[in-house]
């Protein structure tokens, strides 16, 4: 009988939490933390690849440029992307690789730099959404907007951050290389950030793009390349609720794909963040995948056991 295959999306915020400066120690100690759920997932034999958020991250990086724009010439935001998957792939890498030698297995932890083909004429090109970088104040954010000429929105209240662009992925490249280091025990690390945004140009030619993908569209879609059962989106907070945020709220606890496919079609998980995670859910479930899990850390284990 062949290992189970999962399929996991860890947050940005998992490894640089809101209200810290998110120095490289404190990075480190978080992925460390972490990664004490992976190993629930690798006591149980699982084969495992691992996406990754990178907002706080590349949000750092975009704004290390706007401060020295006068004297290094900045970088596009694709490149930062592939940066910080390069950056965060090596602290995940590193920070398991040790885990792996404390429990005395012999298994390796690769990282690949994964482009991600979308369409250059999506929508989204002309209406950013997706939330990157710190948080400001209205005042803070709207002074960076003019002098930047960010895109800024109201995430919560008072507190603004920049919005780029966020097309949807059509296309993981990279994906049988993929599942090949999957399918023999290999932990991947991969389309960190939701991967490298690319288009074909009209020679046939890949060309990067200024825009950052959401990296649980990426982690369905790669779910399904790799054959992959279950997918885990590890977040911060351990279930999705009916009613969120009100006095009637409910934790979720199981629910059908057809039954989350009506309620996320009539507008009840479209506000903050969890929208997208239950649209990504609903599309792995439809090919191929047969679980959606959507937890906090401490939660994994738990979730494992039903």
């Amino acid at each position: 009988m062949s290992n189970p295959v999962a399929m996991i999306a860890m947050g940005g915020n998992s490894l640089s939490p809101k209200g810290e400066t998110g120095d490289i120690h404190q990075q480190f100690a978080h992925t460390r933390q972490a990664l004490r759920g992976i190993k629930n997932f690798i006591d149980r034999d699982y084969n495992l690849c691992i996406t990754h958020g990178n907002g706080p991250q590349v949000g750092n990086e975009l704004l290390r440029m706007d401060l020295t724009h006068d004297k290094i010439p900045p970088l596009p935001l694709g490149v930062c992307v592939a940066s910080t998957q390069g950056s965060i792939g090596y602290m995940i890498q590193q920070s398991l690789q040790n885990k792996l030698r404390d429990m005395l297995i012999d298994r390796e932890v690769v990282t690949i730099i994964t482009q991600v083909i979308i369409n250059k004429n999506d929508p989204s090109i002309k209406n950013p959404t997706k939330y990157i970088g710190k948080r400001y104040t209205e005042k803070e954010a709207k002074a960076m907007s003019r002098k930047f000429g960010w895109y800024i929105k109201e995430q919560e209240p008072g507190q603004w951050r920049r919005v780029v662009s966020s097309p949807m992925p059509e296309y993981i490249m990279h994906g049988k290389s993929i599942k090949a280091l999957v399918n023999r025990g290999t932990i991947v690390v991969a389309s960190g950030g939701g991967g490298i945004p690319v288009h074909n140009d009209t020679s046939g030619h890949l060309e990067g793009i200024d825009a950052v993908i959401d990296k649980d569209y990426t982690a369905a879609k790669l779910g399904r390349i790799i054959r992959a059962t279950e997918l885990w989106i590890i977040t911060d907070v351990d279930y999705i609720y009916q009613n969120f945020g009100t006095d009637s709220q409910k934790p979720i606890k199981y629910i059908t794909r057809q039954k989350i496919e009506k309620e996320y079609q009539s507008g009840k998980f479209q506000n903050g963040s969890i929208g997208p995670k239950i649209k990504a859910a609903i599309h792995f479930l439809k090919y191929h995948g047969e679980k959606v899990m959507i937890t906090s850390i401490p939660c994994i284990q738990q979730a494992l056991n039903g």
